[in-house]
């Protein structure tokens, strides 16, 4: 089946307010593409500012983060309900940035994913390997008990909604970047992880993203593969090289 394309961009901790205006404004005419999802997932701070820079346009808003409660004494968090409210659709999950830094696990992340939906937002459930864990050839062990314990509970009317995005964590921010087969490989992987959980029909209605290093040189390669459906882009989403990702 032919699923839509989604290159969302995560601009992880970068740009004020002011300087997400003037992003959005530079990239508005160079990321239009009526067959493409295009995500800005943007700091809190700049959720408002950007959901109203982008009216009228084709990008929709992602977070890059929240909270599993609703509301309550948990300063400085974020809820999915406040989220949604700010026009938020898509939200980052499971991003090997908070796995390490914020020691986000697996047990955590599902409750996350299930509140997320049940906020109405669409997870980006990311999933990732290290390059020790690569030359141990342990990859796909270690991505499919991941997204086994974050799809716990989750329905597979559910899964079928949801963005799957294969991030190894060698090729973040590093400037190496999976070969296309590689990326495939793991990608296809996933597809079959889902076909088993779950079925076939739900297997081909997600959606699954590379993320590590994708940029305008490489982007067209990696998307020709049957089982890449779009890009989860680090630095390259902060410049105007994003519209020829976007356009690949």
């Amino acid at each position: 089946m032919a699923r839509r394309r989604i290159i969302a961009g995560n601009w992880k901790m970068n740009k004020t307010p002011s300087e997400a205006i003037a992003l959005c404004a530079e990239l508005e005419d160079l990321v239009k593409n009526d067959n493409v999802d295009v995500v800005y997932c943007v700091p809190a701070i700049d959720i408002v500012p950007v959901a109203e820079a982008v009216k009228g346009t084709n990008v929709k808003v992602g977070a890059e983060n929240f909270y599993i409660e609703d509301k309550g004494a948990y300063t400085g968090e974020i809820s999915a309900p406040m989220l949604k409210d700010a026009g938020v659709e898509f939200v980052i999950i499971g991003h090997s940035e908070r796995r390490e830094y914020f020691k986000e696990d697996d047990a955590f992340l599902n409750k996350k994913v299930l509140k997320a939906i049940e906020a109405g937002i669409t997870p980006i459930l990311c999933c990732c390997e290290s390059l020790e864990q690569r030359e141990m050839n342990v990859t796909m062990d270690w991505i499919r008990l991941q997204i086994k314990s974050d799809l716990a509970g989750v329905s597979a009317d559910q899964v079928k909604t949801m963005v799957i995005a294969y991030e190894p964590i060698w090729a973040i921010g590093t400037g190496k970047t999976a070969t296309s087969d590689q990326a495939e490989e793991v990608c296809k992987g996933i597809r079959e992880l889902i076909a088993e959980m779950y079925d076939q029909a739900t297997a081909d209605a997600v959606r699954i993203q590379y993320g590590g290093s994708m940029n305008a040189s490489n982007a067209a390669e990696l998307l020709s593969k049957p089982n890449i459906d779009g890009g989860l882009i680090g630095g390259a989403s902060l410049k105007a090289d994003f519209g020829q990702i976007v356009n690949a």
